[in-house]
């Protein structure tokens, strides 16, 4: 497996825009190495940090509608059959199914900064039929700091972009602190509201 997604990165590490917005609709390769790699190509003057930008924002939101549209219509029995060949792992699917259903359409946007569930959580959203624009809205508001902050990180590191995992580190766990405090809170919220309409 690992030398295919060596294979298959070589190939859209040549292709700049398309290539990264390829890179994250397919899945199969961590975002944080694709936007990681875009900031290295913007560090080398091959293409423009806005560029990069827009074309990580358009991939990562495209990967997540593809989500969304599997648990939509195919729902939970098509992805226990047919999860595994698309890399998404059935824990992962319960514990973003049980998120969804507990915390409900709010946490589209937090989740995508929390590990493992933000891996599956637009699928349980797909399956329980959240309105797509205001899905979108959500995905795409959390892609985009997640890129600039990954397409940043690359850029500033330049011929070292690899060692993004040491480098991002530090940053992640404010972030991912960050929000599980505001999906908590967004749940405070949720709950103080159905009380008061009770």
């Amino acid at each position: 497996m690992h030398e295919l997604i060596q294979t298959i990165f070589t190939f859209l590490a040549d292709l700049g825009y398309i290539g990264i917005a390829l890179g994250l609709m397919i899945e199969i390769i961590p975002s944080e190495i694709v936007l990681s790699y875009a900031g290295y190509l913007v560090s080398r003057g091959e293409i423009t940090f806005i560029g990069a930008v827009i074309a990580g924002t358009i991939g990562g939101t495209l990967a997540q509608l593809f989500l969304y549209w599997m648990g939509y219509y195919g729902g939970r029995p098509f992805l226990d059959k047919y999860g595994k060949y698309l890399l998404i792992k059935k824990k992962h699917l319960d514990l973003s199914e049980e998120w969804f259903q507990k915390y409900g359409t709010g946490v589209i946007f937090t989740a995508r900064f929390i590990p493992v569930v933000r891996h599956a959580i637009s699928i349980p959203a797909g399956i329980a039929k959240m309105p797509l624009p205001k899905f979108t809205l959500y995905t795409t508001a959390a892609v985009i700091p997640w890129s600039i902050f990954f397409i940043y990180l690359g850029e500033k590191l330049g011929d070292n972009w690899q060692q993004i995992d040491e480098m991002a580190r530090p940053y992640l766990q404010p972030v991912i602190t960050g929000a599980v405090v505001a999906t908590l809170l967004y749940i405070a919220v949720r709950f103080m509201k159905k009380r008061k309409e009770k």
